[in-house]
C-alpha cells in the first residue's frame, strides 16, 4: 500500500487554501482528488499566483474533482425509523477498490458514517456492525473485519480513518469486540483462528516500544510507571497541524507546549476530539496533555485484545502463547484496578502519568471496567450510583459533568457510550437503569427524527428540545453509529 501523503506534495497550495479559508469546511480540501499529475497542478500553480486577478478558488475548483465531499440524504416522505435506517445502510455503503487523492483503498464494501465523513472509520464501525447484525447484514459486518485485517496486514494498524493522512494514529482498538460480534451473530469459533495473526499484529503496535522503557518513563503508546507496570495511552506519530482543521489547529496553537499538536492529534486517536478531560485546567484546549495520561478505555480495550489472543491461543494449542496473553490480561486487569479506580471519588478515572495520581475529569469512560466485566461487584454498584446520578438526563448518558463547549462534554450524549452503559447496567444486574439509559436515548433520537426526518451525529441530552452543537463542525446527519446503535437498543 502507497503511504505517500499526496498533501505534503502539493504544500504551499493547501496551505494558502486552508488559511483563505475559501471552503467552509477544511475537510473539503484534504478529501479533494486531483484532477491532473500534482506536479503539473504545482507548476501551473507557482505561474498563475503571480498573475494579477488570480482567484484562488476558481483554481482550485478546475484542478480538484469534490464529488462525494458530503453525504445529503433527503426523502420524499418520512418512513418510520427502522424503515429509515435500513434504507441508510445502502446509501452510506462505499466501496474504495483504488487509492484516489487521500482515499485509501480497500478490499471490500464499508459503510461510511455520513454527512461530511465519506470514509471508513475504525472504532465507528463496531457501533455499526451492532445495527448490522439486527438487521441481518452479516455479509457487511464480515467485510468491516476484512477491511481492517487488510490494514492492519498492509499498515501495521487500523487508521483512525481510510485517508493516508490518519496514517500515523489509530482509534481505539475495537476489533478483537468485532470478532467476538461476528462470533456472537455466526456461532463459528474459526473466526479467532483465522485472524489470530491479524490480532497479534494490532497488538504489537499498541506494545511497540516496550521493552526499551525504563520506570517512570513513556514511548509511543506504552507508558512504565514509577512501580514498573505497564500501561498504555494514545499517541500520534505526527506533531503538526491536521490536514483536515489544518487552520483552526494553528490558531489555537498559542502560548502552548511544543507538543501541542501531538497532544491534539493523540486526542483524536482516542475518538474524543475534543473534550475537558484533555484538559490540565479543565477549561481550554491550549492546555492540552493527552500524552501525560494512561487513559481507562484503552487499557481496558486492550485486556480484551490480550484476552482474545489468550483465547484463540488456546484454540489452536499454542500453550505457550495461551499463558503469555493469559499472563497479561491478568496484569492489566490488576493494573486497571491499581491505576484508575477511585475510590474517593467512586469512579475510574484516567491516571496522570507525571503526577503519578487520577486526573480530575469525571467522564463516561469509566463503563469500560463495567462494560467488559472488569470491575468488582462492590465497585460496579458505586459507578452505577455515580453514573445515575451525575451523568444520566432525560436525553440519555452525557460524556463529561462539564459543559467546556467542546463536543465530547456536557450537554452531549453519543451513541456508543449508550450501548456501553446499556450492556455495563446489564452485566452486573442492574436492568432497571439499563433500561432508562436505552428509553432516555431512544426517545431522543426518535423526537429529533420526527422533527427532522433524520438521525444525527451526537444529541443533546438535557435540552431535549434541541439538536446538539458544539465542536470544530456542526453536527452530522446520517448517521453511521447512531443508526447501529438505535437498532441494537430497540432490539433488546
Amino acid at each position: 500500500m502507497s503511504k505517500q501523503l499526496y498533501i505534503n506534495e502539493i504544500q504551499a497550495l493547501f496551505d494558502e487554501v486552508q488559511r483563505a479559508q475559501i471552503f467552509e469546511d477544511q475537510k473539503m480540501m484534504t478529501d479533494a482528488v486531483p484532477l491532473f499529475p500534482v506536479s503539473e497542478i504545482n507548476t501551473q500553480y507557482e505561474e498563475e499566483k503571480q498573475k494579477e486577478g488570480f482567484d484562488l478558488k476558481a483554481f482550485v475548483l478546475e484542478n480538484f474533482d469534490f464529488l462525494g465531499a458530503k453525504i445529503s440524504i433527503q426523502r420524499e416522505d418520512q418512513l418510520p425509523i427502522d424503515q429509515h435506517i435500513e434504507k441508510l445502510w445502502d446509501e452510506l455503503t462505499r466501496t474504495a477498490y483504488e487509492e484516489k487523492g487521500t482515499l485509501l483503498k480497500l478490499p471490500k464494501p464499508y459503510i461510511v458514517p455520513g454527512g461530511r465523513f465519506n470514509e471508513f472509520f475504525y472504532w465507528d464501525s463496531y457501533f455499526i456492525m451492532l445495527g448490522l447484525q439486527v438487521s441481518g447484514r452479516i455479509e457487511m459486518m464480515e467485510n468491516i473485519i476484512e477491511n481492517c485485517a487488510y490494514l492492519i496486514q498492509n499498515v501495521g494498524f487500523v487508521p483512525n480513518a481510510s485517508r493516508t493522512h490518519f496514517l500515523s494514529r489509530s482509534q481505539p482498538p475495537y476489533f478483537s469486540l468485532m470478532l467476538d460480534l461476528l462470533f456472537d451473530t455466526t456461532g463459528d469459533e474459526k473466526i479467532y483462528l483465522k485472524y489470530h495473526d491479524t490480532l497479534e499484529k494490532e497488538y504489537a503496535f499498541w506494545m511497540n516500544g516496550e521493552e526499551w522503557l525504563e520506570n517512570d518513563s513513556s514511548i509511543k503508546r506504552v507508558v512504565r510507571t514509577k512501580d514498573g507496570n505497564i500501561l498504555n495511552r494514545y499517541y500520534d506519530a505526527e506533531n503538526a497541524p491536521r490536514p483536515e482543521s489544518y487552520l483552526i489547529d494553528i490558531e489555537d496553537n498559542q502560548n502552548t507546549s511544543e507538543e501541542f499538536y501531538r497532544n491534539i492529534r493523540s486526542a483524536c486517536e482516542s475518538g474524543w476530539d475534543f473534550s475537558s478531560r484533555w484538559f490540565a485546567d479543565g477549561e481550554t484546549i491550549q492546555t492540552i496533555e493527552t500524552l501525560n495520561l494512561a487513559q481507562v478505555d484503552l487499557n481496558c480495550l486492550l485486556w480484551h485484545l490480550e484476552d482474545t489472543l489468550a483465547k484463540s491461543s488456546k484454540l489452536q494449542n499454542l500453550t505457550e502463547k495461551y499463558n503469555y496473553y493469559t499472563q497479561r490480561a491478568a496484569s492489566r486487569r490488576q493494573m486497571i484496578d491499581n491505576y484508575f479506580w477511585d475510590e474517593n471519588a467512586v469512579i475510574y478515572r484516567d491516571y496522570h502519568i507525571k503526577k503519578h495520581k487520577n486526573t480530575p475529569s469525571e467522564h463516561i469512560a469509566a463503563l469500560y471496567p463495567l462494560f467488559l466485566g472488569l470491575a468488582g461487584e462492590e465497585q460496579a454498584k458505586k459507578v452505577v450510583q455515580t453514573i445515575s446520578e451525575k451523568f444520566l438526563y432525560q436525553g440519555g448518558l452525557v460524556t463529561t459533568t462539564k459543559q467546556s463547549g467542546q463536543q465530547w462534554d456536557l450537554p452531549n450524549a453519543w451513541a456508543p457510550y449508550q450501548w456501553l452503559g446499556f450492556k455495563a447496567m446489564k452485566n452486573y444486574g442492574f436492568d432497571e437503569l439499563a433500561e432508562t439509559i436505552k428509553n432516555n436515548w431512544c426517545s431522543n433520537v426518535e423526537r429529533v427524527y420526527n422533527n427532522t426526518g433524520k438521525l444525527m451525529e451526537k444529541y443533546n441530552a438535557l435540552d431535549t428540545e434541541t439538536i446538539a452543537g458544539g465542536g470544530e463542525y456542526p453536527n452530522q446527519d446520517g448517521f453511521g453509529w447512531t443508526n447501529g446503535v438505535y437498532l441494537k437498543l430497540k432490539q433488546n
